[in-house]
């Protein structure tokens, strides 16, 4: 969830509606962002923080006994059989629920070195079995422990795994830089040729969160055994793993390791924590705005603010003054000199590219602002039942029930001016889930989102529907224990590092020539959305009307009538050449047939299919692969008499059948239907594509499973060059591919 609760959405909407017209009028006036706050803190009243404590205590985060010794048993089901990674997840939610230094912590850590010794995470195994007599375990239980603990010393051994890894910081970029211009604003410019697939830049993320999943639009949980972001994902570096270590006061948070439970205790979660229910409530957007506000901290906020009005007065006298046709050009890269004002400067760490991204705040709607100030006021309030932040606290030894200064105020005004730049400014860090389904030789998978961020030079792109870059995420932390997660448009990759961070790596998908603007797609993409559709969202989302080359070509004379043919994907029942929209129906492209559909009939037959697919992934998940094989040969059949084979709904269809033959072993077959598949995917996402990329790399595994060389090898070299061309080199797509390729050149 980006935005607050829809429960407390509804009471500011009510309370907004409730104000008399002279001070919703007033209200509108305001645009100066401390001032908008102000008046928010100032009209919070009582009845205000009381519905909003009735409605945070939704989403407690109170630790629960009797919560992790039920989580506990449901692992020792999952353990007994022999779902050892289940097993894990469920003993770690019971971790994070029982209370510190209790029987039950040491029972739920205990169990879970089990199933992570049988997983092969020996050094994890360790570090539980540690925990658990840290914890208190049972003294008669202890013989069982020690065994595991000599077992696991024993498999290091042999193993001799390596124990350290380095992490390699954000490169500063070579042949781009930012540049300036009243008709672009700011912008990154290629100033020399850039082939494609080539790293154009990367950057760090100033600030991220993880997406709770309880508020993300998630597939229905099913006999309660999904597990979800916030379950898989250390809530500091984003690594996934198998052995988390909780908040010792919260049930939400939990680590990958101590060192980081003890660096987000240090930066932020001190002050979070006695409010995560509230951060919950209010949605991911103003949890990140907080959070960039607790990090830049007082004297930061304070200097870049003065620096700030210096350089928008000297940049209103720039554009103001501006004749020439050439952009001015900025700094990018690199960490500022001490005695820089700081306000040309592009990096990771600089609080400066975050705050003076632009707010919009003429944009937001009145009721919005509304919102927002109302929702940042409340969340201000709470904070102070806490000591003030160390980094904004302007007396050390004002205590627990101290009066926070007047001056501090400024934190709530910064929250929210961040939180109204995220409307346009937020990331989204995405990664393809696998899903969980039992005995699929060739899985299907989803882009979920993992966290929200924001980053100071990524955030310089601007938009084209059809952009020249790809970007990957890096999250800073050690190998992933778990496969969960591959490269896609966007995805996050795990090398070796110790380093604590999110880096984004942007990559040229084209050739890009000196000079030629770098742009990034904010999400609406020519191939995935018609042209209205596409304007209409950017300019709701991100206030601007989308003129790029995409959106020209598809809205020029002819453009349209073509797309009229082609993009639906449906043919005629009768001649079966394409069908062309009319209104309310559709009309067969061959003036001689004439035959016509509705709309109506149209939409009713796709939901058919549709419901078919579905009910046949249900009886796959359950291993009835001979009625889900049943179901999709009929739903095959009646798409065929109205679907070209490039309609995604084909697709998807040939992708579940070649998925159903690999896990019954009939490779050839579902190589065969994989390859129909591929047709959809390149029709609809283009032939340079990451989803085609993904659909070469599963056709490649069916050829090599069945044993068919030729065929495996001339797939590899396209689904290489698709997967480098927007992933990087810890992508484990490209991994395998390689591993593949080794494999068959030996046979040869």
């Amino acid at each position: 969830m980006d935005l607050p609760c829809p429960e407390w959405v509804r009471h500011v909407e009510q309370k907004w509606t409730e104000i008399r017209p002279e001070g919703t009028e007033g209200f509108c006036l305001l645009t100066d962002i401390d001032a908008i706050f102000s008046h928010g803190l100032s009209i919070l009243g009582p009845d205000d923080l009381n519905t909003f404590s009735r409605i945070s205590e939704k989403y407690s985060v109170k630790k629960s006994p009797e919560r992790a010794s039920e989580f506990r048993q449901q692992g020792n089901q999952s353990f007994k059989m022999k779902d050892y990674t289940v097993a894990a997840l469920y003993y770690s939610k019971g971790v994070c629920n029982a209370d510190k230094k209790t029987e039950e912590l040491s029972l739920c850590y205990a169990n879970r070195s089990a199933a992570l010794f049988y997983r092969g995470l020996y050094r994890e195994c360790l570090q539980d079995i540690q925990r658990s007599l840290e914890a208190g375990y049972p003294s008669h239980l202890q013989d069982k422990l020690r065994t595991r603990q000599a077992a696991c010393l024993n498999q290091l051994e042999k193993s001799n795994m390596p124990t350290t890894n380095h992490h390699t910081p954000p490169c500063i970029p070579h042949g781009v830089s930012v540049y300036f211009s009243p008709e672009k604003g700011r912008h990154i410019l290629a100033t020399e040729n850039k082939p494609a697939g080539e790293v154009v830049l990367e950057d760090e993320a100033f600030c991220y969160v993880l997406i709770p999943s309880i508020k993300l639009n998630t597939e229905t949980k099913k006999e309660g055994k999904t597990f979800d972001t916030e379950d898989r994902h250390c809530h500091h570096c984003l690594r996934q793993s198998l052995s988390f270590v909780p908040c010792p006061n919260c049930s939400y948070a939990r680590y990958c390791g101590e060192s980081c439970q003890k660096d987000a205790w240090e930066r932020w979660h001190q002050w979070e924590c006695p409010i995560g229910a509230d951060l919950l409530a209010i949605g991911v957007l103003g949890h990140l705005a907080l959070r960039v506000a607790l990090k830049a901290g007082q004297n930061e906020v304070q200097r870049v603010k003065k620096n700030a009005s210096d350089f928008s007065q000297e940049d209103h006298v720039t554009c103001s003054s501006y004749k020439s046709d050439s952009p001015i050009k900025l700094s990018l890269g690199g960490h500022c000199r001490e005695d820089s004002d700081h306000t040309d400067c592009y990096h990771g760490n600089s609080y400066m590219g975050i705050y003076s991204l632009l707010p919009h705040v003429a944009q937001h709607s009145p009721g919005s602002r509304f919102l927002l100030a109302i929702t940042m006021a409340v969340l201000y309030r709470r904070l102070q039942g806490g000591p003030p932040p160390d980094m904004w606290a302007s007396c050390k030894d004002e205590g627990v029930s101290g009066i926070w200064q007047p001056e501090m105020s400024m934190l709530g005004a910064t929250a929210l001016r961040h939180m109204m730049q995220l409307r346009c400014n937020a990331q989204a860090l995405t990664a393809v889930r696998v899903k969980e389904e039992s005995g699929m030789a060739v899985h299907s998978s989803s882009e979920i989102r993992i966290a929200t961020a924001m980053f100071p030079v990524l955030s310089l792109l601007n938009h084209s529907c059809s952009p020249n870059t790809s970007i990957s995420f890096t999250a800073g932390f050690q190998n992933d224990p778990l496969s969960q997660f591959s490269c896609s448009e966007g995805h996050i990759d795990h090398p070796e590092s110790s380093h604590c961070g999110v880096t984004v790596t942007v990559r040229a998908s084209k050739h890009l020539t000196a000079g030629q603007e770098i742009l990034h797609c904010y999400g609406p993409h020519f191939s995935r959305m018609e042209v209205k559709e596409r304007q209409r969202h950017l300019l709701e989302q991100y206030f601007f009307h989308c003129i790029c080359q995409a959106c020209q070509t598809d809205l020029s004379e002819g453009s349209q009538n073509s797309k009229e043919n082609t993009t639906p994907g449906l043919k005629c029942v009768k001649c079966e050449k394409p069908l062309q929209s009319r209104m309310d129906r559709y009309v067969c492209s061959l003036p001689s047939c004439g035959h016509q559909i509705t709309s109506a009939d149209v939409q009713n037959r796709l939901q058919g299919l549709q419901c078919l697919l579905d009910e046949a992934f249900h009886l796959m998940e359950r291993d009835r692969l001979d009625k889900a094989l049943k179901i999709l040969k009929s739903a095959t059949s009646q798409a065929n008499s109205i679907l070209t084979e490039t309609h995604p709904l084909q697709g998807e269809l040939v992708d579940a059948t070649a998925r159903v033959y690999a896990t019954k072993g009939e490779w050839i077959l579902a190589a065969s239907h994989l390859k129909r598949s591929i047709v959809a995917v390149q029709a609809q996402f283009g032939e340079d594509s990451i989803e085609l990329g993904r659909q070469l790399f599963k056709l490649a595994q069916l050829h090599f499973n069945a044993g068919d060389c030729g065929a495996a090898l001339s797939v590899m070299p396209r689904a290489h060059r698709l997967l480098s061309l927007h992933c990087g080199p810890q992508c484990e797509e490209l991994q395998e591919l390689h591993e593949m390729e080794r494999c068959l050149q030996e046979l040869l």
